[in-house]
């Protein structure tokens, strides 16, 4: 892990509103993926074409931080400590060793070590939470309120996490404890008005991000949207392999639910604004 580590990729706005895109990352350095099974498993849970779900958030002079770096490198939702988020339910780790459906992304005697993580923490999980702690605290100095937005999706059918299939929208505010009741009952509406199926505080609460940003009483709200894939690609239900995994994007086929979107974010700058 001797290369250089680029810095998230962020554009800065003005408006007081902060997507992150924690797991839309897919580069993996060349040491860690001599280790691992196959470079398309290591990538298979990425947070498939988020970026371009959300690329209108600049119209709305949002800041956006996006990860460069895969999950399966480390995930940047998760408690740097190592604590899981969901105890009792199956989920992944700081240093996943294993894909969602329970598939090993190492081979046997590669996986990660203590000093590895450790390493691994500071070359690209610390530039990432330096950087969204960084553009929150500018943004505060002249607002009030700043929401903190964070992005993501997973495929709508994963028996080893969930039973059945996932609603469309699913809003995490860790059970009521990382946003102000009026912006999560604004956004809440929004999607309800789309006429797709959702939730809020579902099987998904909100990961560390929403969970330790999250901090009302200070004035940063912190949200987190989980897309089941089909409400923006066309997903096939069931398991996946390298050649139908990812699918591609189609702006068409993604524009509902892009303006559904649209309308949550602006209910967000609303919010903060007011």
């Amino acid at each position: 892990m001797n290369e250089a580590t680029p810095d998230p990729v962020i554009r800065r706005g003005a408006a007081p509103l902060v997507l992150s895109l924690p797991h839309v990352g897919t580069a993996i350095s060349e040491d860690i993926e001599a280790n691992l099974v196959s470079p398309w498993l290591a990538r298979k849970d990425a947070d498939w074409w988020i970026d371009q779900l959300y690329a209108f958030a600049g119209e709305l002079d949002a800041t956006i931080v996006r990860a460069h770096w895969s999950r399966t490198v480390i995930d940047l939702n998760r408690d740097p400590t190592g604590v899981s988020l969901y105890p009792g339910q199956a989920t992944t780790g700081l240093c996943p060793v294993e894909t969602f459906d329970g598939e090993p992304l190492y081979r046997q005697g590669k996986e990660p070590g203590a000093d590895e993580i450790e390493a691994r923490v500071g070359l690209y999980y610390r530039p990432y939470h330096e950087a969204l702690s960084k553009e929150i605290s500018r943004l505060r100095k002249g607002w009030d309120r700043v929401v903190v937005y964070d992005c993501h999706s997973i495929r709508s059918a994963i028996p080893r996490l969930f039973a059945g299939k996932l609603p469309v929208f699913n809003l995490g505010t860790n059970s009521g404890a990382s946003a102000d009741p009026e912006l999560v009952e604004r956004v809440s509406g929004v999607i309800a008005g789309s006429g797709r199926s959702h939730v809020v505080d579902g099987r998904f609460k909100g990961g560390y991000i929403t969970r330790h940003y999250g901090q009302p009483e200070k004035g940063i709200h912190a949200l987190q949207m989980e897309l089941a894939c089909r409400g923006y690609i066309r997903e096939s239900l069931g398991p996946v392999d390298e050649a139908n995994w990812p699918v591609a994007f189609d702006p068409v086929f993604a524009a509902p639910t892009r303006e559904t979107l649209r309308a949550v974010l602006a209910a967000c700058l609303a919010f903060a604004r007011s």
